[in-house]
């Protein structure tokens, strides 16, 4: 069996720049939250992620980067649709992410986050910095994804 890279190679061609990462969730008392992360280079609030390395998979790009951003051990659940937008230099970029569940760890800030933060689904919507985090959002809770598309 080919492995997601390749298979979504096929699908997008043109793409140029590979990542992967992860929305950590919790159940805080009933409720469902998203771990976020501030990156001061870029004054952005966003779900940890990065660039593949030579020899990874996309699973295991999610999960090291996921680690390194956060602190966080975490083990993968389910993969959400894929992101797809042009980056800083203007090349296609795609990343897949997945749900993740916090295994160990702690935070403590690195050179890429200075802080990260647990958010309701409805507070992270608020807080996140990109249009394309927000639909990742929207693919945790489908409930609420029907409803916009009615309105």
């Amino acid at each position: 069996m080919r492995d997601l890279r390749a298979r979504l190679a096929d699908e997008h061609p043109d793409v140029v720049v590979w990542a992967a990462g992860g929305l950590v969730l919790r159940d805080n008392g009933g409720e469902l939250e998203v771990l976020i992360v501030h990156r001061p280079d870029r004054e952005d609030w966003s779900f940890p992620k990065g660039k593949m390395d030579e020899g990874e998979t996309l699973g295991q790009t999610a999960e090291r980067e996921v680690e390194e951003e956060t602190g966080f051990r975490c083990r993968r659940l389910d993969r959400l649709p894929v992101v797809r937008y042009t980056d800083g230099k203007n090349r296609p970029k795609l990343v897949v992410y997945w749900t993740m569940e916090v295994e160990s760890g702690q935070f403590e800030p690195n050179d890429e986050v200075d802080t990260v933060g647990w958010f309701s689904l409805d507070a992270a919507e608020r807080a996140l910095t990109y249009a394309r985090d927000v639909e990742l959002i929207d693919a945790i809770r489908p409930a609420k994804r029907q409803l916009r598309l009615l309105a």
